[in-house]
């Protein structure tokens, strides 16, 4: 298995990260540099309003929108878990007797505010390194369950307990960690504590709200996170960018500084690659199967949903092997999808009816087996008896269609506009309300150019009638700034 990665950050506008395997587009990274990124950043921030009706507060940290802290994602919550983990029950805790308005603390931004939501934040503040996670106010010792080998494991779980990690403080092992010497998970460790020493050096000196820790670009934050031993190359078509993440690996990775490889030829990177056209389909609602089957991605607010659709050419007798063919192929599908479009919250995929129960547990083992690929977490549920899988995925960070597209200005994001015939009978029960109306002569009517011609060939006899029945008269303007559906009246 040959995997590569590809950095486009040449157009300053957009950075895009592709990982590719065996040639074929396995990850994407996508990010927008004129848009404030906020997710990592750690803050001296501020409470505003404490609202126990929801056991959540309201923190001011210094951005154009304040932060949403709820009760689970504060250090007291964590640490009352693990105790109760234990077998001990401790008192109920209350977000009011934790905080009080005014007061000053220390918050990490963990989600990224969409759709009209604040940003999640946590005072649970952690610091990831190549090969640890820092927590600086959980004591917690612990190995990353993507690690399964015992003796592994067993060998991590040695080494961070000889860590030299001050009292209340803990660490986790990375994926990243699982063969690394001691000596360099020594010193990313001290680089951590180091890093955190000077938020906290910070911290005391600034009045919030203030920004303490920035979490690094795009390019830094895929190398320290994604890349790994199997990925032989990685190819930058910007000099400058080549430059510091040459510097970046020569600090932490010196081992993978050989890979690096700066691409200077006149043709696109991800062209010469052929991947661009992969990419524009993932804005596509649907994806086709190998085998002529396809499956249809729909996102909402409350959900993803995942249809799976069986080919065309299906016969009778071979309905069941048809079904389980399909669902195969699907159930890889999605959760490559999954991955590439960063799908995150409830995920409801409803696959073919299958009667075999040998095969939906297949299908159940494939798709299981699949996401283990994910870095993201992913909790799923058993394939119930309507052949339906639902599973949550944890939001890395807002998905790439939030990220790409803008909702629609004529639809409203709905997917739906009314059709030209319904709009024409909506405006002329307008003109029909404004002439009604004894303080004007005459009524003005501006609208989209298509519908004015549309009004104008089809609807003369009407407006003639209207004309006639209150003598006053019509005036329709064509404009080009309005849509489909926008109109405009004036009382002349």
């Amino acid at each position: 298995m040959t995997r590569r990665m590809l950095i486009n950050v040449v157009e300053p506008e957009e950075s895009r990260i592709a990982i590719l395997k065996n040639n074929t587009l396995d990850e994407l990274y996508i990010e927008n540099t004129s848009k404030a990124k906020y997710q990592g950043n750690i803050y001296k921030g501020k409470i505003i309003n404490i609202e126990p009706s929801i056991q959540a507060c309201f923190v001011d940290f210094g951005e154009a929108t304040n932060g949403f802290l709820h009760l689970s994602d504060t250090v007291e919550s964590w640490q009352r878990e693990e105790k109760n983990g234990g077998g001990k029950r401790n008192k109920k805790i209350y977000i009011q007797d934790l905080f009080t308005k005014g007061q000053e603390i220390l918050v990490q931004v963990t989600k990224e505010g969409i759709n009209g939501k604040a940003p999640s934040l946590t005072t649970c503040i952690s610091l990831p390194g190549r090969f640890l996670v820092f927590m600086p106010f959980l004591h917690r010792l612990g190995v990353s369950k993507k690690i399964q080998k015992e003796e592994e494991r067993n060998r991590l779980k040695q080494i961070l307990q000889e860590l030299p990690v001050p009292k209340g403080m803990g660490v986790i092992a990375r994926t990243a960690a699982e063969g690394q010497p001691k000596k360099q998970i020594e010193k990313d460790f001290n680089y951590l504590l180091k890093l955190f020493n000077l938020v906290k050096k910070r911290a005391k000196k600034e009045h919030g709200p203030k920004l303490l820790y920035q979490e690094s670009d795009l390019v830094i934050k895929t190398i320290r996170d994604v890349l790994s031993q199997d990925i032989k190359e990685i190819i930058i078509d910007e000099p400058v960018v080549y430059k510091k993440v040459k510097d970046f690996l020569q600090l932490i990775m010196p081992r993978h500084k050989r890979k690096v490889r700066l691409y200077n030829k006149a043709e696109p990177l991800f062209h010469a690659f052929q991947i661009e056209k992969e990419i524009e389909k993932i804005y596509q609602r649907k994806v086709i199967l190998p085998s002529g089957g396809n499956i249809v991605i729909d996102q909402t607010e409350a959900m993803v949903t995942i249809d799976v659709n069986s080919s065309r050419s299906k016969k009778e007798k071979n309905l069941e092997e048809t079904a389980f063919r399909t669902n195969y192929e699907a159930a890889i599908e999605i959760c490559r999808q999954l991955r590439l479009r960063d799908l995150g919250g409830l995920v409801v995929c409803d696959f073919i009816d299958m009667v075999d129960d040998r095969h939906k547990r297949e299908i159940e083992r494939v798709f299981r087996e699949n996401l283990k690929k994910d870095r993201a977490k992913t909790t799923m549920a058993k394939m119930s008896r309507f052949c339906i899988i639902e599973l949550s995925r944890q939001r890395l960070r807002p998905s790439l269609s939030s990220s790409i597209y803008m909702t629609c200005p004529h639809c409203k994001g709905s997917g739906y506009v009314k059709t030209i015939d319904s709009l024409c009978v909506n405006i002329i029960r307008q003109i029909k309300l404004h002439l009604s109306k004894n303080d004007m002569e005459r009524v003005s009517l501006r609208l989209n150019p298509v519908l004015a011609s549309y009004i104008q060939n089809t609807k003369r006899g009407t407006l003639w009638k209207l004309e006639k029945k209150y003598h006053k008269s019509i005036l329709i303007e064509s404009d080009m700034g309005f849509g489909m559906e926008e109109f405009e009246f004036q009382r002349l």
